[in-house]
């Protein structure tokens, strides 16, 4: 049986971490643009959702849907594919395909059907179990979960129960493939805590198991971030001791305390603001996310945040501004984001034409 996978922007990683998983079981994932014969896998996301359902909707071929948009939204994505794969996929989809090989048609734990409806997971994904990636270049997801359930964030509704980590051992074999190691993670400096007390001695092991002449790390900066409260003196040694990138990212996300707190974000500006300056204290380069539009934010907590901004360029960040996209599965989804200030749009527009901001085209352009 052959078995492909929709090629879309943004998809990569999950398409490596897949494809591992199912060489494990047999099957070879085979990159397609277009539903094909026999098997066809897409992850949806809150961007490419609408044009590939679409696009299922008339293939003619067994389609299974997952990715974060699925995962929250499968009772509707399962009247159009066959299959939803809802949460983690690497035990799932093996199961879900070795199913329809051999013709059978019967309930899979941790998918939803039109037939059956949603039968729940029976299991939690252990790293360590498969590779980090497959065929071609990826990053090491060393870090999956977060307890902080951020109420825009859709991560700790994915991955509910905590904190997995891969071992040092795995990291140090999916790193024998890579010249630029980089890493997918919720927060690169909690890697071996419970993501909310740091192990900065776990963190240490895992940059030195990795360290070698002929690769860079990676650590802090796209793909993964960190939270602001966890950069201290310690964990800025670490980036500067080990690490190829000049650059730290985290989140800020708004000028005001009270959104914070209504967001469960777990840290107030002053501890951003303090990130910063530590950041910059070690000759690295703050790259801080702002988020406007939240739904419950006033116009003053708005210009708040916008004042933020300018303090932080003024300070020498770069600043990654975005407007407040409602998320399904999060408590905000389906909440519609207030409209920019004016002051918004004119500030963090000049900011981008300076060089000092990315993001949202409709609050940049």
């Amino acid at each position: 049986m052959r078995v492909h996978w929709r090629r879309t922007p943004g998809t990569h990683n999950t398409r490596v971490v897949l494809a591992a998983a199912l060489e494990r079981a047999g099957f070879i994932l085979e990159e397609c643009d277009g539903p094909t014969d026999s098997v066809t896998c897409y992850s949806l996301n809150q961007v490419n959702l609408p044009g590939l359902l679409r696009e299922m909707a008339s293939a003619d071929c067994i389609t299974i849907a997952g990715g974060p948009s699925a995962s929250a939204r499968w009772e509707e994505v399962m009247r159009i594919a066959d299959y939803v794969v809802v949460g983690e996929g690497e035990w799932t989809l093996p199961r879900l395909l070795e199913m329809i090989e051999e013709g059978r048609d019967e309930p899979v734990p941790g998918t939803a059907t039109s037939a059956h409806g949603r039968v729940p997971s029976d299991h939690s994904v252990i790293l360590d179990a498969y590779p980090a990636f497959a065929r071609g270049r990826g990053f090491i997801e060393c870090t999956r979960g977060c307890p902080h359930s951020c109420a825009f964030c859709q991560t700790s509704r994915l991955f509910p129960g905590g904190m997995r980590h891969r071992s040092l051992d795995a990291c140090m074999q999916a790193s024998r493939h890579l010249s630029d190691i980089r890493f997918v993670t919720p927060n690169a400096f909690s890697y071996g805590s419970d993501g909310r007390t740091p192990r900065f001695e776990k963190v240490r092991r895992l940059l030195t198991h990795l360290s070698r002449t002929d690769a860079r790390i990676w650590f802090g900066t796209f793909p993964s971030e960190v939270r602001p409260e966890f950069v201290t003196d310690t964990a800025l040694e670490l980036i500067t001791g080990y690490c190829a990138n000049r650059r730290l990212h985290f989140g800020i996300q708004s000028g005001s305390d009270r959104v914070l707190e209504r967001l469960g974000r777990g840290h107030t500006v002053a501890d951003g603001l303090r990130a910063v300056e530590r950041t910059l204290d070690h000759g690295l380069v703050p790259v801080v996310d702002l988020i406007l539009g939240f739904p419950f934010e006033t116009d003053e907590e708005q210009a708040e945040t916008v004042a933020l901004a300018v303090d932080l360029a003024g300070r020498g960040c770069q600043l990654h501004v975005h407007g407040f996209l409602p998320l399904p599965g999060t408590p905000l989804a389906g909440l519609p984001p207030r409209p920019p200030i004016a002051a918004a749009r004119r500030v963090i527009g000049r900011l981008a034409l300076a060089g000092k901001a990315t993001g949202s085209l409709e609050l940049l352009g």
